[in-house]
């Protein structure tokens, strides 16, 4: 076989390998529908798992596929400028275009354990926007909404969207979704509502169903999302969101990925930006469950920044230098990047490969919008006149496993990025009294949050929690992390003689997993105040009790619902 038959035959199997990931992704995303209907959340958690592990072993099984074409004793890389094309020239006019060029780049920095970009193999455009170019419409149901019967419209609606189990109340769910766009749009006119129209693919998520859609007024549009409960007795509309704040959140980058069954993603992901314009594209890819191609879309559009602004230096980020990672930014960016230190101040006990396991474990939990999304990159470079020379010295000298110098560059070998926070220590200090106060009581709430989803952040320290800008308590410190489950909760000895009162350290003996609620007051680090208000609101967060009954109910595989949106969103 020569060299262009040979380039021909790979360029093929890499795209039949991505379409059989793209094929087994809807068939496990297809499940959700039935887990849905038949209430089996804890299956729905196993596919999300599933899922989120399929990408990579795909890659494997193409990569072996590859091995069994490639010629002996031929020069790699000519060969595979001319995959690149042959794959190029067969991708062409593709809508998912772009993922399948990630999962063809995934397999070459595999093959060829690609440091940095290696652009003669590898698709990678920084100039451009891809998804841009998209102008075929994503499936969708448009309905009209009569001034004098709206709730036909909805009724229609519903009907559209049926399952085997019926609607509790199919005309009431539909005047209730008339009477809340009525009211939330009210400031559009005396009659708000024109049409409507949502995507034809339902998505799904922890224990709801949504359609997401816009809805139109006479001038103007709104995002429109109509989240659906299944309470046993039936699907009945829970809440109607059409505030573009509150579907940013229900798409955020603290929740787990959504369960939707897309024929085809760039489009849909076209459709989301018009309604969450200020969303990110990589953020609503991986939201969509399609974390690789997020990567490869953050990678993109920060290193576009990143060359545009050459004059920025890369920083410490704001906030306490933690113990076990360093942290540093781009300030007109609002991303972090995160490296594994070489050693861990006292007391930390973790070895790196406890912290990489830890981040490894947040993608497979339920993240019920309080776990930041963090994605592990590896073979970074960045230029190294890029970095202030203080923080270029503590890489050096402290995350050495991971960084040195080539040249004039600077490689990561391995570190995790996130979206930028403001801490929860500094946001405290900044607010007044009022907003400091909600700050802290969501704070507590986060933790609760948490603890009902069976994760135990560990480390309740201030500075491991980041603020929103919409003032939304967020986790993104994950080194201790662990589950409700794994933890001994006990409640604190009381001394027996004014020598164990006065000693400095516990008189008892304490065991790793030994965890004390009636003692976190000490490590939250909360003002008196807002503490005190705290311990008043959550009084169940110092009790052990609370968290052994917690514990009880894992064990039985109950899980407390825990809605995606505040209560005052919910419909009567």
């Amino acid at each position: 076989m020569n060299a262009a038959s040979t380039g021909s035959a790979l360029a093929a199997r890499i795209a039949q390998g991505f379409e059989d990931y793209h094929r087994d992704f809807a068939l496990i995303s297809r499940r959700a529908r039935e887990r849905f209907q038949r209430r089996d959340w804890a299956a729905a958690r196993t596919d999300a798992v599933e899922r989120i592990e399929l990408y990579d072993s795909c890659v494997a099984r193409c990569r072996t596929q590859l091995d069994q074409l490639l010629p002996a004793n031929t020069d790699a890389r000519p060969l595979w400028q001319q995959v690149k094309r042959d794959f190029a020239a067969l991708i062409e006019g593709c809508i998912d275009g772009e993922l399948y060029k990630t999962f063809y780049n995934t397999l070459t920095r595999r093959l060829f354990a690609t440091h940095g970009v290696d652009d003669s193999i590898e698709f990678m455009a920084l100039d451009i926007e891809p998804s841009d170019a998209i102008t075929h419409p994503v499936a969708r149901h448009v309905y009209a909404v009569s001034e004098a019967r709206p709730v036909e419209a909805f009724t229609r609606l519903l009907a559209d969207y049926a399952f085997e189990l019926p609607y509790q109340h199919q005309l009431r769910c539909a005047a209730a979704i008339a009477v809340r766009l009525q009211d939330d749009l009210a400031h559009w006119g005396p009659y708000p509502v024109r049409a409507i129209e949502l995507l034809q693919t339902v998505f799904y998520r922890e224990r709801r169903a949504y359609l997401v859609g816009r809805v139109f007024g006479e001038h103007r549009f709104s995002p429109c999302v109509i989240a659906l409960v299944n309470d046993g007795d039936g699907i009945r509309v829970e809440a109607v969101l059409s505030r573009r704040r509150d579907v940013a959140h229900l798409f955020g980058v603290s929740r787990s990925y959504f369960q939707a069954d897309l024929p085809t993603v760039a489009d849909a992901v076209v459709f989301l930006r018009s309604i969450l314009p200020g969303k990110p594209v990589d953020e609503i890819y991986t939201v969509l469950g399609r974390a690789k191609q997020g990567k490869t879309e953050r990678y993109r559009t920060f290193f576009s920044h990143f060359q545009q602004h050459d004059n920025e230096q890369l920083v410490h980020a704001d906030g306490t230098p933690g113990m076990v990672m360093t942290v540093f930014t781009l300030p007109s960016y609002p991303l972090v990047f995160k490296l594994i230190r070489d050693r861990f101040a006292w007391p930390k006990t973790m070895s790196r490969q406890d912290v990489e396991g830890k981040y490894a474990l947040v993608f497979n939990l339920d993240r019920i919008g309080r776990l930041l999304d963090a994605q592990p990159y590896r073979y970074l470079r960045f230029p190294q006149q890029r970095f202030a020379p203080a923080l270029l010295q503590e890489l050096l000298s402290q995350c050495s496993q991971s960084v040195r110098i080539d040249g004039d560059e600077v490689e990561i070998a391995l570190c995790y990025v996130q979206r930028r926070f403001r801490p929860l220590n500094l946001y405290l200090r900044e607010q007044g009294a009022e907003a400091a106060r909600a700050a802290a009581l969501d704070y507590a709430q986060a933790i609760r949050d948490m603890a009902c989803n069976n994760i135990f952040p560990g480390d309740m320290l201030l500075k491991n929690f980041g603020v929103s800008r919409h003032g939304r308590a967020v986790f993104y410190d994950y080194d201790e992390l662990c589950l409700v489950s794994e933890c001994n909760f006990r409640h604190w000895p009381q001394p027996r003689s004014e020598e164990e009162a006065m000693a400095a350290e516990p008189w008892f003996h304490v065991a790793r997993n030994d965890v004390f609620p009636e003692r976190f007051g000490l490590f939250m680090g909360l003002p008196r105040s807002s503490l005190e208000v705290v311990q008043e609101k959550f009084a169940e967060l110092f009790d052990p009790a609370w968290w052994q009954g917690l514990q009880v109910g894992f064990q039985q595989a109950l899980y407390p619902d825990t809605p995606p949106y505040p209560r005052s969103l919910r419909l009567a």
